[in-house]
């Protein structure tokens, strides 16, 4: 499915997404369309001929109409724990049956206290509804108000991890093979990590690359579109991490997996140390252009739907702030995982 390119909070991570483990807990009412669709990744569809026993098919959360006082609410658990900084309440084909009105509370536990974080704002219909929060708070749960009812198709609660490095990391059976005893994945979003900028990511966003767990198909991994000059051969797409502490790195791991006909040919990756000056973090651009980054891995050949690992064919470990990771000369990634210490 080609990625969703609509306007976002670039630079910060949808807190509330399915993928990330974002979940409904409780809805007042979703007897059209269940509140767990406003979760999912990509953009909302519509499909005119689509209906079910209720009633209009419709890709969202959607209640039916009100008969008596009152409004409907839904409550969700972050997928990640964190500083909200944005909120998009995208009304995508909900056209005369859209929530004309929202607000958003957040809570630090599912217990509460609830903090309202969204005063009760206007929505249009069958639009993006951008909002900047300007709360401090660190949160794992929000709930979302309609009034009264109708239509949302998709909730995304932009925002900055607030990582738990501490907590046992999450591996598997085949990275456990790999991994040495307190290692942790740098740049993994749910510890904080996040990917700043990318060349290309057409059929795939950037954050998936650093996304929990595996993939459930080729559409949950990063991949740009297909070069077509005469030099494609010769020619890379990158990623920009930033990593979720300060760290050296010990064991690298590239995955494949979904991606067969269209995988990355080759990758290298690099490393820099630029943690913030005067609080403030370095701008991409002038990340970009330092002349002090390191080579990690040399161009180095991959194979189709595969999990590599990569420990003593590391160059440099670090410490390290910020990894670019380069393809060549385009296509997929699954996931990178860079497993290491704190500095």
């Amino acid at each position: 499915m080609r990625h969703d390119h609509a306007a976002a909070f670039t630079g910060l991570v949808d807190l509330a997404a399915a993928d990330l483990g974002g979940r409904v807990l409780d809805v007042t009412d979703e007897f059209f369309a269940e509140a767990a669709g406003m979760l999912k990744a990509g953009p909302a569809v519509f499909l005119p001929d689509e209906y079910t026993d209720r009633g209009k098919w419709m890709d969202g959360w959607e209640s039916r109409r009100k008969r008596v006082v009152g409004h409907d609410h839904c409550t969700i658990a972050l997928g990640a724990r964190g500083v909200i900084r944005g909120v998009d309440l995208d009304t995508s084909h909900f056209l005369g049956n859209h929530a004309p009105f929202a607000s958003i509370e957040a809570a630090p536990s599912a217990e509460g206290p609830w903090t309202e974080v969204l005063a009760q704002v206007p929505l249009r219909p069958g639009s993006q509804n951008l909002f900047a929060i300007q709360d401090a708070g660190v949160y794992s749960h929000v709930r979302l108000h309609i009034y009264p009812d109708g239509g949302v198709a998709r909730l995304r609660i932009y925002g900055v991890v607030e990582p738990d490095l501490e907590r046992a990391p999450e591996v598997d059976e085949v990275t456990a093979a790999h991994r040495k005893d307190g290692e942790v994945d740098l740049a993994a979003v749910r510890n904080g990590g996040v990917a700043l900028a990318c060349s290309d990511s057409f059929f795939g966003p950037m954050n998936n690359l650093i996304a929990p767990g595996r993939a459930a198909n080729m559409g949950g991994g990063w991949e740009t579109r297909r070069r077509r000059s005469p030099t494609f051969l010769q020619e890379s797409d990158w990623i920009l991490l930033q990593l979720a502490a300060r760290g050296t790195l010990g064991l690298l791991e590239i995955d494949t997996n979904h991606f067969k006909g269209n995988y990355a040919d080759r990758f290298s990756l690099m490393g820099i140390d630029a943690p913030p000056v005067d609080g403030k973090a370095p701008r991409i651009t002038d990340l970009l252009a330092r002349d002090d980054w390191q080579p990690i891995t040399p161009e180095t050949k991959l194979e189709a739907h595969t999990r590599h690992f990569y420990r003593d064919q590391l160059q440099a470990r670090g410490p390290f702030t910020h990894l670019r990771l380069f393809i060549y000369p385009d296509g997929g990634i699954s996931r990178l995982r860079a497993w290491g210490t704190r500095a």
